[in-house]
């Protein structure tokens, strides 16, 4: 039987997002190298603190972690944890590079521990109710995406460790626009020709600020994305094509503005579809919809989705694109 008890590596803003998502009182050990960030999480769930990973795992009161630290230390400490039997999630990107990722892969088979990426856009309530439209065929044959996702970085942004190769692995691809590659993913599978541009616009520095992206599936299907850190206005927006309608999800909420699906249904004849809105004004409930999924993939011993294959598949498009530009030959 499996211990329900959970560690949290990683006290900053999504440990303690991925906190206030767990079952009451099932969060033991908070961990952070900062001790008095790792007390303040720990303080408020009446948890033990910790500035040692290895011990938080350790602790015999823990069955799942939750991996939430700097790129540079997701896949180790994943490794570590599921080589301990532990069950994990972690935090997209999951690693920096997915040569990473196979000594995590190992644990896995050698423990049978399970470990889900932390991919939560699937879990917005927009996109719950997208993959059920999708799945019941609603759309015909899927036939391309078109995907929006950015920020515009703050004042001293450049100084953050997010733009340190070594730590992040790269820019706004590997933060941002791994999100939007999961999920062009996710609907229409892999891509077997990657393409686009890396490029810095706004900060002088030694990765990307904005990331674009041409991929190309099976079937012809095709997904264009673009990433930033310089959207001076916030913006999410996720274009989903099919033969039969398109669906479209924009905002996440908080300063993404509100969430909303609408569902643009072709007629046979053409002409104006029928259209369908559905908003999301609610607070995002996407960490708590992906932890209960975890616990139901302990639970029933099932395979996570996504899965540590998914979180390679997208790294491998990354790294493809930063080693055709020439331009980060020196990250890790």
């Amino acid at each position: 039987m499996v211990t329900a008890g959970v560690a949290i590596i990683g006290c900053g803003l999504i440990g303690a997002k991925r906190a206030a998502s767990l079952p009451l009182g099932s969060l033991k050990v908070a961990c952070d190298l900062d001790a008095a960030r790792a007390a303040a999480l720990a303080a408020r769930y009446g948890a033990a603190s910790t500035t040692d990973w290895r011990a938080a795992i350790d602790d015999d009161r823990v069955g799942i972690v939750v991996v939430a630290t700097t790129h540079d230390q997701l896949a180790p400490i994943t490794a570590y944890a599921a080589g301990a039997g532990r069950h994990v999630i972690v935090e997209k990107p999951a690693a920096r590079r997915a040569a990473e990722l196979d000594a995590v892969a190992a644990a896995v088979e050698r423990t049978g521990a399970l470990v889900r990426i932390g991919f939560n856009h699937r879990y917005h309530r927009a996109f719950r109710a997208a993959r059920k439209i999708v799945d019941a065929g609603t759309l015909g044959p899927l036939t391309h995406v078109r995907g929006r996702y950015g920020h515009g970085g703050r004042l001293g942004y450049e100084q953050e460790w997010r733009f340190d190769p070594e730590i992040s692995g790269g820019g706004e691809a590997i933060d941002q626009g791994i999100h939007l590659i999961d999920l062009a993913r996710w609907f229409l599978g892999d891509f077997q020709e990657p393409d686009g541009a890396m490029r810095r616009y706004f900060w002088d520095s030694a990765v990307e600020d904005n990331a674009f992206f041409l991929l190309r599936g099976s079937e012809g299907r095709v997904a264009q994305l673009h990433a930033s850190w310089s959207e001076w206005k916030n913006t999410f927006s996720f274009e989903l094509y099919g033969r039969s309608g398109k669906l479209e999800v924009t905002g996440l909420g908080g300063s993404y503005g509100v969430e909303r699906l609408a569902h643009y249904a072709m007629s046979p004849a053409l002409g104006p579809p029928e259209t369908f809105i559905y908003e999301y004004p609610m607070a995002d409930d996407s960490w708590d919809a992906e932890f209960a999924a975890f616990l139901e993939d302990i639970e029933l011993g099932r395979t996570p989705d996504p899965t540590v294959a998914d979180a390679r598949a997208a790294l491998t498009i990354v790294e493809t694109l930063y080693r055709r530009e020439g331009l980060y030959d020196h990250h890790p």
